[in-house]
Order: C-alpha cells, then structure tokens, then sequence
C-alpha cells in the first residue's frame, strides 16, 4: 500500500499513535525557529491556542513544499497555564519549580494538527484538554524529576501522562489523544471522509 501523509514530526509519540491506527505514514521532521515564532506571536498579544495553531501550520507548510500532491501533517502543542504558556523544561530545576507552580492547580493542554497539499492547508483541529495536579509533596515532586528526566526534558509541563506522571493529577477532561499531542479521532474522521483511509 502505498504511503499517503508525511508526518512533519520527529514525535515518537505521534508515529507510535499513527503506527497503531494502521496510518500510511513518513516521517520528516520539520525544522522551523519554533522559539522565534513563539516570541514573536507572544509580542503580538497571541492566545495560546492560535500559537499551538501557527505553530502545527508552519510545520505542514515547510515539508509540504517538498512533497508535492502528498497529504502533510504538522502538529504542535503547547500549555496553557493561567495564562502563561509553558515550555519544555530547560533543566530538572526548572521542571521542578513548574511541577511545583501547577500542582493543585488547573491547566489546559492544546494540541494542534494542520494538514496541508501543495502548499495549501487543507484542515486543521486544535483539541483541548483540561487537566488539574493533584497537591503532590516537594518529596515526590523531586524524586519524580530525578526518576523520569531524560522522558519529561522532551514535554511541554515536564509530565507524561502515558508513564508515571499519571499519578501527578486529580481530573483530566478531555481526549487522551490530545494529551499525547496528536487529535486521532478528528483525524481519522477527517482521512476517512477523504477516502485516504478506509471507514
């Protein structure tokens, strides 16, 4: 069968959830200034949902280009968190004071998905998730950064939920797909009505 979407994502993640959906797929990871982009959306007064947005959409665009009448699929996601958007952490300290600002708090994951032809976009989602930390102790809060930060260096709010930073939270409202950074059920609705995938 031959191979319909370029995965502009270097997310194992992303590749394992498409892998198991039995999703035709390449990878090639896009390589944009995601910082200068964030900074500059940032100047401008940017809701956090439309720089998870631009973000997917500047991937897409950048592969799309060299990969004509191919299906190209950018995702980003980012945290919103009162307001503020948060990043992957730069250090296990830096992961630890976030952990440690969120816990017993809320914050929303938004993981968005663009896909482009041609250079031209096609569709887009941006999936929410409400999610609240449970009031975690400082003990277990650094003993879960020294544990697990070769994995939480590479998320956004320094968990996993897929690994132990499921015992970090109380309530979680929303797909767990969008957790993991990738809307499959929106996405597999819209391949399907496309006919790329079978239904």
């Amino acid at each position: 069968m031959s191979t319909h979407i370029v995965l502009a994502s270097s997310s194992e993640i992303r590749a394992h959830l498409l892998r198991q959906a039995r999703i035709n797929f390449l990878v090639e990871g896009a390589r944009v200034d995601e910082g200068a982009i964030k900074a500059a959306l940032l100047a401008e007064g940017a809701s956090p949902r439309d720089i998870a947005d631009t973000l997917a959409e500047a991937k897409a665009r950048k592969v799309s280009g060299k990969h004509p009448g191919v299906l190209v699929l950018g995702c980003d996601q980012v945290l919103d968190f009162e307001g503020k958007l948060l990043s992957k952490p730069e250090s296990p300290e830096a992961a630890l004071r976030q952990l440690m600002d969120m816990r017993g708090k809320r914050h929303m994951l938004l993981s968005a998905a663009v896909i482009y032809r041609d250079g031209e976009p096609l569709w887009r989602h941006v999936g929410q998730v409400r999610m609240v930390m449970r009031q975690a102790s400082d003990a277990y809060l650094e003993g879960y950064v020294t544990r697990n930060w070769e994995s939480i260096r590479h998320a956004v709010g320094a968990y996993k939920l897929e690994e132990e930073g499921v015992r970090l939270f109380t309530m979680i409202d929303g797909s767990y797909f969008n957790v993991l950074g990738l809307p499959m059920l929106e996405l597999i609705n819209y391949l399907g009505l496309q006919g790329i995938i079978e239904q």
